[in-house]
């Protein structure tokens, strides 16, 4: 786990889990994204596909340039609507 992006908004959260026992070859990793919604007090967590789609495009807006970050919470906002689980502390 490790945290990607805080704002007033919004926080990532990137997953990495490997999977399974190792085995010889290539190893598989499946990991996504958690994306909180602070204000919606919403979150999502975001596999395969859609999870490079995310990061293509936040490596597409930082290859732009260095994104501000209302930049960064518009593009984010995209998935965020997404998130139906609520937010609740343990």
């Amino acid at each position: 786990m490790q945290m990607l992006y805080q704002s007033d908004s919004f926080i990532v959260v990137q997953f990495d889990v490997p999977a399974g026992e190792p085995q010889a070859g290539p190893q598989l990793n499946r990991g996504g994204f958690e994306i909180v919604d602070k204000f919606a007090r919403k979150e999502i967590f975001i596999e395969g596909a859609l999870a490079e789609s995310f990061q293509q495009g936040v490596q597409a807006l930082i290859d732009e340039g260095e994104p501000s970050e209302d930049e960064l919470d518009a593009f984010i906002e995209g998935y965020a609507q997404m998130g139906l689980q609520p937010v609740v502390m343990h």
